[in-house]
């Protein structure tokens, strides 16, 4: 898995029992992005000279990326290619244009080589899970709720699954068994675009930076005017929406601020908008009461503080408090989307994305 946060690979090495409790993670590997290739494909979220062939040049790369990846877990692991059934390989999402009302041809776009990444591992690949999904009505997002409920839900509980990626997606499975998910807002992407510009690390570690500032009622009032914010249902978004040139829009009459004042403030705007979409979610009773957190949002300190303060109504950890490491769940998630493809299972949930009923996802590039 690579995601919005543009920072690395994660992978997992998945053997999926006959129940949640039966997974065992047999190794995990990560790999950070080279700065070139993180720089060419944030650039390809915006439409820019010879995009066809900077995304195949980059594509490339990020596959061979995802095979050095697969090396360390089999290396890891002690098993041999032959052993694995298939990688699940997600491809780096670089537009998002799900349904939208007056909008014609939605598209969601993950560029990949499965074909390359097959042919350097010798092992099955799996791929291109979203379009599916898109084509049957949904908005290809998000998909890890299925995985979420098989691992975390628990019978009479109501619970909040809420990965902190570049964007968030939160995943409601209340007490009567239902699920809901969606894609609450920006996780780290604003965070880690302020951070880069006033400070140039790549992320505010522990938060600390935006501990240091002081959160503007103001301005944080003014960045939930974003329509986004106030819709309620099915949705999801991406970089496409949430970027520099949104940031620097609604910054402007606040120039005076200092810089840390701002990434206060956007840490806030991470926090309450999922609060929001917590609160647009038809629990039967009170809400959540047990949230786990995955993502590299859970080692913000900060972030998981405000967090706590936004829904004090539960107990909000890290997924590692559940046996399940916060960099492991969403690669293990697409592992297992995997296998789903492989049994001709579905891999969507209709609540979640808005499809028109359950569909198998992805397509298989044979070893």
């Amino acid at each position: 898995m690579s995601g919005t946060s543009l920072d690395g690979v994660d992978g997992v090495l998945l053997e999926c029992g006959t129940s949640p409790a039966a997974f065992k993670v047999h190794a995990a590997a990560s790999a950070d992005l080279p700065d070139a290739l993180r720089q060419a494909l944030l650039s390809l979220n915006q439409s820019g000279p010879d995009e066809l062939h900077r995304a195949a040049v980059a594509a490339s790369q990020l596959a061979e990326l995802y095979a050095e990846v697969v090396a360390q877990l089999l290396q890891r692991s002690g098993l041999a290619a032959a052993q694995i059934r298939a990688i699940g390989a997600h491809g780096q999402t670089v537009r998002h244009r799900p349904p939208r009302d007056g909008e014609p041809w939605p598209y969601t776009l993950q560029i990949n080589q499965p074909a390359q990444l097959a042919e350097r591992t010798g092992i099955n690949v799996v791929a291109d899970f979203r379009s599916r999904d898109i084509a049957a009505g949904g908005q290809g997002a998000p998909l890890v709720p299925a995985f979420h409920q098989r691992l975390f839900g628990h019978a009479g509980q109501s619970v909040l699954v809420l990965n902190l990626g570049g964007m968030a997606n939160i995943t409601a499975l209340p007490a009567n068994g239902a699920v809901y998910g969606l894609d609450s807002g920006p996780g780290n992407v604003l965070l880690d675009l302020w951070c880069q510009r006033h400070t140039g690390a790549w992320f505010d570690r522990d938060g600390a930076w935006a501990a240091s500032g002081r959160e503007q009622p103001e301005l944080l009032a003014h960045l939930l005017v974003e329509p986004y914010f106030l819709q309620r249902g099915i949705k999801s978004t991406g970089r496409d929406l949430f970027h520099a040139g949104w940031l620097d829009e609604r910054l402007r009459g606040f120039a005076g601020l200092p810089p840390a004042d701002v990434q206060a403030t956007l840490a806030c705007l991470t926090a309450r908008s999922v609060a929001l979409a917590v609160q647009g979610i038809a629990w039967g009773g009170a809400g959540p009461q047990q949230v786990w957190v995955c993502g590299g949002g859970s080692r913000n300190a900060h972030l998981m503080r405000l967090l706590a303060a936004e829904l004090p109504q539960a107990q909000v950890q890290a997924s590692d408090e559940a046996g399940w490491p916060a960099q492991w769940v969403e690669a293990a998630a697409f592992a297992w989307l995997a296998l789903q493809t492989l049994e001709g299972k579905p891999g969507n949930l209709p609540s979640v994305t808005g499809a028109r009923g359950s569909r198998v996802l992805g397509a298989i590039y044979p070893a």
